[in-house]
């Protein structure tokens, strides 16, 4: 047996509601484990530590940033990517709002802000501006100057709550 199969870790999770039993090493990350083993590549590599949100996924019902998970950090975890969210109806109310308000622009971050964005929606029917804007911390945008996205967001907020 080689040295690497022997330092390989099991690994099951749940990605986008299909299940998966995986051997990682130790220093994979859940990004590359969803990109480069999983073929989702959605899910964009911006900054590599945390900074920007563009790795941006939701794991366990809470956005995390996917550079900064280890995938031996995600035994059996419920993890969605933007691939997991096509026939998603907020999500789906989330994109075109986006669209409409011109939350999109080049589109790089697009991917980690909707995921915020929608984890906020599915944690609060009704979030405040507050937790709107604290969703919204660890996504960097460099073209929509950021107006744009929370208009979309919180139009969507207001076609959702009674």
């Amino acid at each position: 047996m080689s040295l690497l199969a022997e330092n390989l870790i099991p690994l099951s999770l749940s990605v986008n509601g299909r299940p998966y039993q995986l051997s990682v090493t130790g220093n994979t990350r859940l990004l590359d484990l969803l990109r480069q083993d999983l073929g989702l590549t959605g899910t964009k590599e911006g900054c590599a530590v945390g900074e920007c949100g563009a790795c941006t996924v939701v794991m366990n019902s809470e956005a995390v940033c996917s550079c900064m998970i280890l995938a031996a950090q995600c035994q059996e975890s419920q993890i969605v990517t933007i691939e997991g969210l096509k026939d998603d109806p907020l999500a789906q109310q989330l994109q075109q709002s986006f669209i409409k308000r011109g939350g999109v622009q080049c589109g790089f971050c697009t991917p980690g802000v909707l995921m915020s964005s929608w984890a906020l929606l599915k944690k609060y029917q009704r979030p405040s501006q507050q937790q709107v804007l604290d969703a919204l911390e660890g996504n960097l945008c460099r073209c929509t100057g950021y107006q744009p996205i929370l208009n979309a967001i919180n139009a969507v907020i207001e076609d959702i709550t009674p």
